[in-house]
């Protein structure tokens, strides 16, 4: 297990900082200012270069999506003028859930980094990086929410014959909430199944079709999908089809549900029941088979290396990662197994990552501690800077006995607001890099119990996470996880390397 190397000087990382501060904050002490030099203090801990500060005091949290400089923050992520922003707590960037997923999409998608400094999410680390999973699940938990509840209206108002959305089928028109036949489009509708019925090519069709002069309702030239789709469509015949397709999620491909789920109701039909029924024969004797689904990525693709330096692919005559150069393979299922064993013996009994937790924690703990004395410092000159005041005000002192009092006041109030901001953010790195032992072990032992049953796309997400590389050899598989470095080393920027193997399972 090794932590990557430093970042290139010459490529370091463009940030942002987001600052939306509450009235209740600025009451509380915590100004933008504070909000930013504890931004900037991270940042230059993390070698990072502040190339943009998007300003929102005065905004409110429950929606700030159509604020101008969300837009110009979304819009220098998009353009890659900056690839990380960093705010003081989730709240802080948005209170709206669904506007809180919808930055985790969008950076997501543009594989920019989000850092909350109060919730210890760093996504350039393999642990922040887990915070996109779980937001992903969120977000697709959310729309399938919505999908269920859609879904549950579809066949209600299906059954009462009420528009569904999206436009009556070519040849009908919605017309006092009921679908009827279209006096333009309807003729051309059973045009295509005389012209099928004839020529039997669904190309031929839409030539003819073309050449006549006709076009589809958006204007466009028929082809030989469209006449597929409409022959197939049982409308035409009178009976009117609806909850029968659902989306796979992207707007674009769609499956058939169970015919349990269809709901029918009758239309007014253009053709006959037998003309509708002949052009689905000769369609079904002609149909080509269906095209072989799309092959499913194995779990340690790019990730599995043979000892000679290859990496390993799984064939699709065999069930092993195998090295072409030299032949060396192992089975799919042995290579999983070992590394749900690796799981286990890192995550329940390795001393290095005890010592490690307990080492991070007594660190945070020091600074949370240097950290709260220093607030308390802060108000008790506060309080003696107020009296101070009172007392000018009601002449008991006079302006240069105030004046020789308050300065010193002043400059350690100083010297203690610009140390905080420097000491948060130190903080703020060890708690992201450590976050805390009970958190850590609680969700990698959660994620070791799980790990069977979890789907193949969330194992494989788990794995570009945490693994670094597997190494397979004849006699043993080495794999190397994602280490993370003790608190000295951390601050020192040292790195070091941790190798674990044993022997490939029979």
């Amino acid at each position: 297990m090794r932590q990557s190397a430093p970042q290139d000087p010459a490529a370091t990382k463009q940030v942002a900082i987001w600052i939306r501060v509450s009235t209740e904050d600025q009451a509380r002490g915590e100004s933008p200012e504070h909000h930013e030099k504890r931004a900037r203090d991270y940042a230059a801990l993390k070698n990072w270069h502040v190339r943009e500060v998007y300003h929102l005091e005065a905004v409110s949290g429950k929606s700030v999506m159509g604020q101008p400089e969300t837009q110009r923050m979304l819009a220098d992520i998009e353009s890659g003028h900056v690839t990380g922003l960093i705010f003081s707590k989730l709240a802080r960037l948005a209170r709206n859930t669904r506007e809180l997923l919808e930055f985790a999409d969008i950076f997501l998608a543009q594989g920019a980094d989000l850092i909350s400094l109060q919730e210890s999410i760093d996504t350039t680390t393999p642990a922040g990086r887990l915070f996109y999973t779980m937001i992903a699940a969120m977000a697709q938990w959310e729309r399938e929410e919505i999908a269920e509840r859609v879904a549950a209206s579809v066949p209600v108002r299906a059954k009462l014959g009420k528009p569904l959305g999206g436009q009556a089928p070519f040849g009908y028109a919605w017309k006092d909430r009921r679908l009827v036949p279209d006096p333009k489009e309807s003729p051309v509708r059973k045009h295509v199944y005389e012209l099928f019925l004839e020529h039997r090519r669904k190309k031929t069709v839409a030539r003819l079709l073309n050449q006549e002069g006709y076009r589809t309702r958006n204007g466009s030239a028929f082809s030989d999908t469209t006449v597929e789709r409409l022959l197939r469509d049982p409308t035409a015949k009178g009976v009117r089809r609806a909850n029968y397709t659902k989306s796979l999620g992207d707007k674009k491909h769609w499956v058939m549900k169970p015919e349990t789920d269809w709901v029918l109701t009758e239309v007014e039909p253009i053709i006959s029941e037998e003309l509708w029924a002949e052009c689905n024969r000769l369609l079904d004797e002609r149909r080509n088979g269906r095209r072989p689904a799309r092959k499913a990525v194995q779990l340690f693709a790019g990730f599995a290396y043979c000892t000679c330096g290859q990496k390993m692919y799984v064939p699709s005559n065999t069930p092993k990662y195998v090295c072409q150069k030299c032949r060396n393979k192992i089975p799919v299922s042995d290579l999983e197994e070992v590394f749900h064993d690796q799981l286990k013996r890192f995550f329940f009994s390795s001393s290095d990552i005890a010592g490690y937790l307990e080492n991070a924690d007594q660190t945070i703990k020091a600074k949370g501690e240097l950290l709260q004395s220093l607030e308390k410092e802060a108000d008790k000159i506060r309080r003696e800077a107020d009296k101070l005041y009172q007392l000018y005000l009601a002449d008991e002192i006079t302006k240069h006995g105030f004046g020789t009092k308050h300065r010193p006041l002043e400059e350690r109030l100083k010297q203690i607001e610009d140390q905080m901001p420097r000491l948060q953010a130190e903080l703020d790195f060890l708690k992201i890099q450590f976050l805390s032992s009970d958190e850590i072990l609680n969700e990698a032992r959660d994620l070791y119990t799980r790990w069977p049953s979890l789907e193949q796309e969330e194992k494989r997400k788990v794995i570009e996470n945490i693994t670094d590389k597997i190494v397979i050899g004849s006699d043993e598989v080495a794999i190397n996880l994602c280490y993370l470095p003790s608190a000295s080393e951390i601050m020192a920027g040292k790195q070091r390397n941790f190798r674990d193997s044993w022997p490939q399972p029979a």
